[in-house]
């Protein structure tokens, strides 16, 4: 990466995690047949959302967790062959556990 991207409020930078390619039987799917994935990991966070009284409300979400993104929405952000995407904290619709 060349050049460093810091979220500001409650936004959220997220690199989409890539489809598999390939089944767990090992048959190699088609391009047209792998479908966008709607799972990220966290790149980096904004320092959260300010109330209207004035006090900051932390963000839920830090680097390196991974996350259930919408089919659509987001604003991309290409580095090389990096694409990565900002979302608001609230449109990122949940946090995925191991």
């Amino acid at each position: 990466m060349l050049r460093k991207v810091i979220p500001l409020a409650d936004r959220v930078l997220v690199k989409r995690i890539m489809a598999a390619k390939t089944t767990p039987g090992g048959i190699i799917l088609p391009e047209a047949n792998v479908g966008k994935s709607n799972e990220g990991e966290v790149v980096s966070v904004g320092k959260g959302r300010f109330m209207h009284d004035g006090k900051l409300l932390p963000m839920n979400l830090v680097a390196g967790d991974k996350v259930l993104l919408p089919d659509f929405g987001g604003v991309a952000v290409k580095d090389g062959d990096d694409e990565m995407f900002l979302f608001r904290e609230d449109e990122i619709l949940a946090k995925i556990e191991k």
